[in-house]
């Protein structure tokens, strides 16, 4: 039995699939990691989804910014933007299904066992894994609530509150959870967010540091695997701390790494989301 932890698929279903067929990924004893933004942008959204709900009880999975999106557009239609490549799974006669399916899932993994988190943007660094596990229970569980979802998917979008309090309530607390853990790339030691700069880690605004960067991150004892960063090409410079989102979907690559081995294997892709050959990878970062 192995564990693989994959990067963001945005839709790109063919290079996962190669990815997969490399490592002889058999669903039935093998387990799947996913860092989230599973949909948008490439090719293959509804198909991506379809494929993972199949081998859906090999797979552990936390939500991005995307899916996220995706959900909010399964309820209002109005939702969905021009880039978007979300529109055929909200009409596929399975939507239903698929989008039930999606709103189970986690903000935030950690496997014990191993020690290792996963989610998709980051861990501010002013939380404990602890903290952090807390907070995000919060938010699955409106998720899985038919009478506060609605509510939640309307006012989740938003840059503010830009800082967590413990006095924040409602739909703005919420919203500041969902934030930290599916759009953060730059912050303050004391959590206040930056989600405008989207550059790469050295890009960083005066006074804001990458999440992962703060020397007294409260985390920092726990590795953490995420994604939603495609500008750091998968490189971080700090021990622990494993970035997955390579840019499939940009045309990039798409990584897959062995979560107890540390290799790493990458797919080349194309702007179509289509795969290109690559040698195999043998990485330990």
């Amino acid at each position: 039995m192995a564990t693989y932890a994959v990067g963001d698929l945005q839709g790109c279903l063919q290079p996962l699939k190669c990815l997969l067929e490399r490592v002889h990924f058999n669903p039935a004893v093998d387990r799947l990691w996913l860092v989230g933004d599973l949909v948008n942008r490439g090719p293959e959204s509804l198909e991506t989804l379809r494929y993972l709900y199949s081998i859906r009880q090999a797979l552990v999975c936390v939500l991005g910014n995307h899916d996220l999106h995706l959900l909010a557009a399964g309820h209002n239609v109005e939702r969905l933007k021009k880039s978007d490549t979300l529109r055929e799974i909200i009409e596929a006669p399975d939507a239903d299904q698929l989008l039930d399916w999606l709103r189970q899932q986690k903000l935030l993994h950690y496997d014990e066992v191993r020690g290792i988190a996963m989610v998709h943007a980051g861990i501010p660094p002013q939380w404990t894994l602890g903290k952090a596990l807390e907070l995000a229970a919060e938010v699955e569980e409106v998720l899985r609530d038919d009478s506060r979802l609605k509510l939640y998917l309307d006012g989740m979008y938003g840059n503010e509150p830009n800082k967590w309090s413990k006095d924040l309530a409602g739909v703005e607390r919420l919203r500041v959870i969902t934030n930290y853990f599916t759009r953060m790339r730059f912050c303050t030691a004391a959590g206040k967010l930056d989600l405008k700069t989207k550059e790469g880690a050295d890009s960083a605004p005066k006074g804001y540091k990458p999440w992962f960067a703060h020397p007294d991150r409260r985390s920092r004892h726990v590795k953490i695997l995420f994604g939603h960063w495609a500008a750091l090409e998968g490189r971080v410079d700090v021990p622990g701390v494993i970035a997955l989102d390579t840019g499939c979907v940009w045309g990039g690559a798409m990584t897959l790494y062995n979560v107890d081995s540390g290799e790493l294997h990458r797919c080349d892709c194309t702007r179509e989301g289509t795969p290109r050959p690559l040698a195999p990878l043998n990485e330990h970062p």
